[in-house]
C-alpha cells in the first residue's frame, strides 16, 4: 500500500494554477526527486503532502499509522531552546525524555552545589528513557549532530539561517518517519556532510520525497523522478540522464504540435472572416469547432521562457591575475591556511573545495586584497575589475525592489555597450513585472540568487568571484550558468559544494585538507579525489614568517646612485604612459575584429584580408607585450621611494 496518495489535487495562488487536478503515489522505500522550475509550486506541493498547506480541491490519503517528517525551506519563527532540544523534538515523547536527560547531565557537570538535586533529575530522565526504550535514539542524535557539524549545546536562536536549517534537517532525520520530505537538503552543507547524508539516506528503508538542485545528490539517491510542469505532474521511471533526453524530446514534440494547432487555428480564423458563407447551416459545425479551438488555445499554458544570461566583460587583465607566496592565516591559535603559494593566471577557473569553516572565504578575501595574511605576500596583476557574488546576499537591499537593486533606481542598464531597459534585463532572469516590483524580502531563495546574478552581470568584470552561487537554482538555470562560466574569457574564483558544477566548470581546484593544509590540483572535484595524497602531511601549528639567513649585523639601507634614480624615474614616466598605450591598442584591435566579423567582409580583396590578418596578429602580440611591461614596471617600482 502507498505511504501517501494524492487524488485530483488543485491549488490556485493569486490567479496562477500551481496544481491542476494532479494525482500521484509514493510507495514504501521509494526515493522520489521532485523537479520543476523555480516558482512552479514544488514547495507548495511538499506542504500539501506534509499537511501544512490545504489544497483548494482533491484529497491526500496516508497509509494507516504512517508518520511524515519534513525539512522546510524556511525556518519556523517559533523555535527556541538548545540545538539538542530542537533536534530531539522529532522524536515526540522520547525526545522530551532525551532533552531532560541532556539538560540534567549539563547541570550536573556545571553545578557547584546541590549535586543531589541534579543527580536525582538525571536518574529520573534515565528511568524514563529506559522505560520508553529510547537510549538508541540518543546515540542517533549524537551521530547526526556530529556529521552535520552541529553543537547540541548552542542556543538555536543565536544560529545563522544556514545552521538553523542544518538543525531542522537533523530533527527530520532522527525522527524515523515513514515518509521523509526534504526541501533542498544540501543547501548550507559542505561536501563531506552531503556525502554522509547520501549514505545515511541509502541505509534507511524510509520513503523519501525531495527537492534538490544538486545533480550529484539526485543521481545517487533518486529511484524515480517526478516533474511539476505548468500545474501537472509527470512521472519518469529512469535515471537523470535518460530523463533529460526524454524531456527534450517531449518538449520538441509539444512545440511541433502547438505549431500545427496554431496554423490550423489561423486558417479557420481566416475562413470565419469571409463572412456570410460561414454562417450557413451546413457550416455551423465548423463554426462550433472553431469556438472550441479558441477556448483550447486560450487555456493553453505556455512554458516560461528560459533564463538568458550575458556577462558584461571588461578589458582584459594582464597575464598574471594574483600571486600568493607562502601565505599563512588563522584565528584564535587555529591555522586555516598554512604556507600556501599559488599563481592564478588570466583565464584560469579555480574552484575552492573544503568543509564549512575551513577558510575558503578567508582565502578569497586574502587573494582579493580585502584581508592581509598574517605571513606571506600577495601580488596583483594589472587592470583587475572584480565582480563578487556573496553567499550571504549582503549586496541586496532587502527593503528595495528587484528592479531598484539591479539598476540602483535607474531605468536602464548597459550590457557590453548596449543600453537595455531594466525590466527587459530582469525578464531574461525570469522576473515578471509584478515580481520585479516587490521588495527583495519577499522573494524566494531561487529568485534572490537569480536577482544577484542579474545585478552582478550588469557590472563590467574580468575577474568573477562566486561564493556558493548554485543554492536554490533550478537545473535548467544551473546548466545555463555552467555554459556561461565555461565560455567566460576572464578569470573565475568559485566556492561551491556542488560536485557536478565544480567538475563541469573549473580547470583547477584549491582544496582545504584540514590542519591548515591547503593544496592545489588540476581539474575539478573528482580529479581532486583521484590525486589527493593517502596520508595527510603534518598539521601547521602556527603562522611563522620565513626567516632568511642574514648576517648578524643589520645591513645599512643602500643609497641609490644618480644613475639608479634616473632609471627609476624613467620607469615611472613609462608606467604613466602604459594605460593610454593599452587603450589605443585595444581600440584598434576591437575595430579590426568588427571589420573582419562583417558578413560582407569576404568581398574585400585577398591582399587586404591578408594585411588585416597580419595586423591582427601584430596587435595581439603588442598588447600582450604592453601588459607584461606594465606588470614588470609595477613590480620594479613597488615599495621604491625616491628622494
Amino acid at each position: 500500500m502507498a505511504v501517501v496518495s494524492l487524488r485530483d489535487v488543485s491549488i490556485n495562488f493569486t490567479g496562477t494554477i500551481l496544481l491542476d487536478k494532479v494525482s500521484m503515489q509514493i510507495e514504501p522505500g521509494e526515493r522520489v526527486c521532485l523537479l520543476g522550475r523555480n516558482g512552479e509550486g514544488k514547495s507548495t506541493l511538499l506542504g500539501i503532502i506534509q499537511g501544512t498547506t490545504v489544497p483548494d480541491n482533491g484529497a491526500v490519503d496516508y497509509a494507516k499509522g504512517s508518520r511524515v517528517a519534513m525539512l522546510p525551506q524556511d525556518v519556523p519563527q517559533d523555535l527556541g531552546g538548545l540545538v539538542y532540544d530542537v533536534v530531539a523534538q522529532g522524536l515526540g515523547k522520547i525526545g522530551e525524555h532525551l532533552s531532560a536527560y541532556h539538560h540534567a547531565s549539563r547541570s550536573l557537570t556545571d553545578a557547584i552545589d546541590n549535586h543531589d538535586k541534579h543527580v536525582a533529575a538525571m536518574e529520573r530522565a534515565q528511568h524514563a528513557l529506559e522505560d520508553a526504550g529510547g537510549w538508541h535514539h540518543h546515540q542517533t542524535i549524537e551521530a547526526v549532530l556530529s556529521h552535520l557539524k552541529l553543537d547540541g549545546d548552542e542556543e538555536f536562536d543565536t544560529l545563522s539561517g544556514g545552521t538553523k536549517r542544518r538543525a531542522l534537517l537533523a530533527r527530520a532525520l532522527v525522527s524515523g518517519p515513514d515518509l521523509l520530505i526534504l526541501d533542498e537538503p544540501t543547501n548550507h552543507l559542505d561536501i563531506e556532510s552531503i556525502t554522509w547524508l547520501e549514505d545515511f539516506l541509502l541505509r534507511q528503508n524510509t520513503a523519501l520525497l525531495f527537492v534538490t538542485h544538486d545533480r550529484a545528490f539526485l543521481r545517487r539517491i533518486a529511484t524515480r523522478i517526478v516533474e511539476l510542469d505548468r500545474g501537472n505532474l509527470y512521472s519518469w521511471d529512469c535515471d537523470y540522464e535518460t530523463y533529460l533526453k526524454r524531456k527534450e524530446a517531449d518538449l520538441e514534440a509539444e512545440a511541433k504540435q502547438n505549431h500545427n494547432f496554431d496554423r490550423k487555428l489561423a486558417e479557420e480564423e481566416t475562413w470565419i472572416r469571409q463572412g456570410i458563407k460561414a454562417r450557413r447551416t451546413r457550416n455551423m459545425g465548423r463554426v462550433r469547432d472553431l469556438i472550441k479551438m479558441r477556448d483550447e488555445r486560450k487555456a493553453r499554458r505556455e512554458r516560461t521562457g528560459s533564463v538568458k544570461m550575458v556577462i558584461q566583460e571588461a578589458d582584459r587583465t594582464g597575464k598574471l591575475v594574483v600571486e600568493a607566496k607562502d601565505i599563512c592565516h588563522g584565528y584564535d591559535d587555529k591555522v586555516l591556511i598554512g604556507d600556501f603559494s599559488t599563481a592564478i593566471m588570466r583565464g584560469d577557473k579555480v574552484g575552492l573545495i573544503g568543509p564549512n569553516g575551513a577558510g575558503k572565504t578567508t582565502l578569497l578575501n586574502i587573494l582579493l586584497g580585502e584581508l592581509k595574511p598574517q605571513t606571506g605576500s600577495i601580488r596583483h596583476g594589472v587592470n583587475l575589475q572584480i565582480s563578487y557574488f556573496d553567499q550571504l546576499r549582503e549586496q541586496l537591499d532587502e527593503s528595495k525592489s528587484a528592479r531598484y537593486n539591479v539598476a540602483d533606481g535607474n531605468d536602464f542598464v548597459d550590457i557590453n555597450g548596449h543600453r537595455r531597459h531594466v525590466m527587459s534585463h530582469l525578464k531574461n532572469f525570469l522576473f515578471t513585472p509584478d515580481r520585479a516590483k516587490v521588495p527583495v524580502s519577499v522573494l524566494s531563495g531561487g529568485e534572490r540568487n537569480r536577482l544577484l546574478l542579474a545585478r552582478l552581470f550588469t557590472r563590467p568584470s574580468n575577474v568573477l568571484v562566486l561564493d556558493e552561487p548554485t543554492n536554490d537554482l533550478d537545473a535548467e538555470t544551473l546548466d545555463l550558468l555552467e555554459e556561461l562560466l565555461m565560455d567566460y574569457p576572464g578569470t573565475l574564483l568559485l566556492v561551491s559544494h556542488d560536485r557536478a558544477f565544480l567538475n563541469n566548470v573549473v580547470t583547477s581546484s584549491i582544496a582545504f585538507e584540514g590542519d591548515g593544509q591547503v593544496a592545489e590540483y588540476v581539474g575539478g572535484y573528482d580529479d581532486w579525489l583521484r590525486q589527493r595524497p593517502e596520508r595527510k602531511p603534518e598539521p601547521v601549528k602556527a603562522c611563522k614568517p620565513k626567516v632568511e639567513p642574514t648576517p648578524d649585523a643589520k645591513p645599512k639601507k643602500k643609497k641609490l646612485s644618480y644613475k639608479e634614480k634616473y632609471e627609476l624615474e624613467q620607469k615611472r614616466e613609462q608606467l604613466k604612459t602604459m594605460p593610454a598605450l593599452i587603450e589605443k591598442l585595444e581600440t584598434e584591435l576591437e575595430a579590426l575584429h568588427t571589420k573582419m566579423a562583417d558578413p560582407n567582409y569576404f568581398k574585400h580583396s585577398a591582399d587586404e584580408m591578408a594585411s588585416d590578418q597580419n595586423r591582427l596578429e601584430t596587435l595581439e602580440k603588442e598588447l600582450e607585450s604592453a601588459y607584461e611591461t606594465w606588470e614588470e614596471l609595477e613590480a620594479a617600482l613597488e615599495g621604491v621611494e625616491l628622494d
